[in-house]
């Protein structure tokens, strides 16, 4: 199958879910105080300004390395910052619901505090099974959401060979990414999860090696929010998912 000649993932800015999940997590709270279903939470102030800050730095980028096209989450927090990050480029975007984030079913909303006071038994199943495949009941799997990203990348690929595809999602999409491009390992996968947290307005990239595999350039960068003015999320400060 044709390869891209390059792929990039952006995080979305930070959102207001994201403040209340980390205020809650710090307080020792078993509940998320959220005033929106996921799918509509927007970004924060914070987040627009990563988002702009993300839109200056596409801006300053050779013709040659402008992406050309973009594909977005439907989600409300992806959605708004790809539309501040692709203002005035004339890069084509439009959403798939393939880049929508992990849905967490009956734990959407709780903290890992919450989980292992509310839900001990699946705080148990997801410790036996481990994160890579635990589905909690009316959610996903890790597993789950790498089967939506293989057929999208597929699509992808099939429609879009040699071009440049930016896609704007969420942090498991990142990981996961990373994951199918570069042919990890479960135990490689998970360590990566280990290690890195997902910042908010971050860049991951590859781009096409002269025998036309993707190759990692960049993981997790916030280089371009210093650079052009903007408050990156401080890492204690960016919620990941409980489970």
């Amino acid at each position: 199958m044709a390869e891209l000649a390059a792929l990039w993932i952006v995080r979305h800015g930070e959102s207001t879910a994201n403040v209340a999940a980390t205020a809650a997590e710090q307080s020792g709270a078993e509940l998320i105080e959220l005033t929106h279903r996921d799918a509509d939470v927007p970004l924060s102030a914070t987040g627009e300004e990563q988002a702009r800050a993300t839109g200056r730095w596409l801006a300053g980028l050779p013709e040659a390395r402008r992406p050309d096209l973009a594909v977005v989450s439907p989600y409300l927090r992806a959605v708004r910052t790809a539309e501040l990050a692709l203002a005035g480029t004339g890069v084509p975007a439009s959403l798939d619901e393939r880049l929508r984030d992990r849905e967490l079913g009956i734990l959407d909303g709780v903290t890992g505090h919450g989980v292992r006071r509310r839900f001990p038994d699946e705080a148990t199943r997801r410790a036996r099974l481990g994160k890579f495949y635990y589905r909690p009941p009316g959610g996903e799997s890790w597993t789950d959401v790498a089967l939506r990203l293989r057929a999208l990348l597929a699509d992808l690929r099939r429609d879009h060979a040699g071009q440049r595809v930016l896609l704007f999602g969420h942090d498991a999409l990142v990981f996961l990414l990373r994951y199918l491009v570069e042919g990890l390992t479960e135990a490689e996968l998970m360590a990566l999860t280990r290690e890195h947290v997902i910042a908010n307005c971050s860049v991951t990239g590859w781009s096409a090696a002269p025998d036309g595999r993707l190759v990692t350039e960049i993981f997790n960068d916030v280089g371009h929010l210093h650079q052009q003015g903007a408050t990156p999320t401080r890492e204690d400060e960016v919620h990941a998912e409980p489970v």
